[in-house]
């Protein structure tokens, strides 16, 4: 499979210019939701219960260009 890219924002967007090379789908999606885990973990002090939703996207182009692939969002309601 082709590179896949993995963007997040959490109160200020980061985009990947590098890609990760992953075989499939379900490959992807595991690593979308560790991802945002790491997010979560990381920032937890400021959850998404703070703000806007925390989102990670995956692309199939760099910089949050091209087809999205896969969408994770955390949000408190």
């Amino acid at each position: 499979m082709a590179l896949s890219y993995f963007h997040s924002t959490s109160g200020h967007t980061t985009l990947d210019a590098v890609g990760t090379d992953l075989p499939n789908l379900p490959a992807i999606r595991a690593e979308a939701i560790r991802a945002l885990r790491e997010l979560l973990f990381i920032r937890s002090t400021d959850g998404p219960w703070m703000s806007d939703p925390w989102r990670v996207w995956v692309t199939d182009q760099p910089n949050a260009n091209g087809q999205t692939i896969l969408t994770l969002e955390v949000a408190s309601r």
